[in-house]
């Protein structure tokens, strides 16, 4: 027996067309109600074009360490899926790396030192 699953996104925009507000919601999730968030990316895979389309949003109010620490969150879960999906795990580990770099850099994650130039030592 096959199951559907619908997501709906909300997006409430100002005059300018930025949005202020994002909500979301699944028939998959036990409670009748909408999630809020202050962003949201979600792509697909084309087949017929073998592009990538992608919705990228975020309200004004989101800070930038939070914009940071979103991306960190991504990159680190895009490693895990992609691992998952190809059994590549050396590539898994060097998307993991670079989330480690960017999240160093980002102030996301305590600096190990990893990523120091020879010329900062």
């Amino acid at each position: 027996m096959k199951k559907e699953s619908k997501l709906s996104i909300s997006v409430e925009m100002d005059e300018n067309h930025i949005p202020e507000s994002i909500s979301w919601e699944s028939n998959d999730i036990d409670e009748n109600i909408k999630k809020k968030a202050e962003a949201a990316l979600l792509f697909f895979w084309d087949k017929a074009d073998n592009t990538a389309m992608s919705l990228n949003l975020w309200t004004k109010d989101m800070s930038i360490e939070e914009m940071s620490k979103f991306y960190f969150q991504i990159i680190m879960t895009m490693a895990d899926s992609f691992e998952k999906a190809t059994n590549e795990d050396q590539m898994a580990l060097a998307l993991r790396d670079f989330a480690d770099f960017f999240g160093e850099k980002m102030g996301v994650i305590a600096p190990t030192g990893k990523f120091d130039s020879k010329q900062d030592k």
